[in-house]
């Protein structure tokens, strides 16, 4: 079977629309200034995250990441984000996967399409540990957007809007931070509410 072209992926999953975070999703005041030995980390999908354990080894603990867990080994990326880092991961939940079109995460999922899968995976990622504030301070120090190069090599818009943290992806697609600051022993994750997408074609 012949890989998606590029093209159209690209076309089919900048379809998924994000919505804002609701009152129960949303992140409160960032917790980054405090020291990370007595910052709380947050628990994602009711899962504990452990500041001690890798970005992969919480991911696989959270019940509401096992579509990201699965595209990640699918992709062949668990090895490079268990090592060292530190990374800054912008994970979707299973309900961001679950807006894309109908079969379009199974079609990422299938060998014939590793490289498009990798490619959109990467575009959560960016290099170093980014946490909130750090955000939120490139933010304010760019004039209200920061620009972000992620492992892709392509670039991702941050803001604060309506002071919630914001990603605008290169499809002009923006997804909201859910869940700030689940601090790993590799770096740092953010969860958010929409899936990503690189410029693919």
């Amino acid at each position: 079977m012949k890989p998606l072209p590029l093209i159209v992926l690209a076309s089919v999953l900048s379809l998924a629309a994000c919505v804002p975070p609701t009152a129960t999703t949303s992140p409160g005041p960032a917790t980054a200034s405090r020291p990370a030995s007595t910052a709380a980390n947050p628990a994602v999908g009711g899962a504990a995250m452990l500041a001690d354990r890798t970005i992969v080894a919480n991911a696989s603990a959270a019940p509401n990441l096992t579509t990201l867990v699965s595209a990640v080994r699918a992709a062949g990326l668990t090895e490079a984000l268990s090592g060292p880092g530190p990374f800054t991961v912008f994970a979707p939940t299973n309900e961001a996967f679950g807006r894309l079109a109908p079969g379009m995460v199974e079609t990422l999922l299938k060998p014939e399409n590793k490289a498009s899968l990798t490619r959109v995976l990467n575009y959560h990622v960016v290099p170093g540990a980014l946490t909130a504030a750090d955000l939120r301070q490139r933010v304010q120090a760019g004039g209200g957007t920061a620009q972000l190069t992620t492992v892709a090599g392509d670039l991702l818009t941050a803001r604060v809007e309506g002071g919630e943290l914001t990603l605008t992806d290169m499809n002009g697609t923006r997804t909201y931070v859910e869940t700030p600051d689940v601090r790993q022993s590799n770096g740092v994750v953010h969860v958010v509410n929409g899936v990503l997408v690189p410029r693919l074609g």
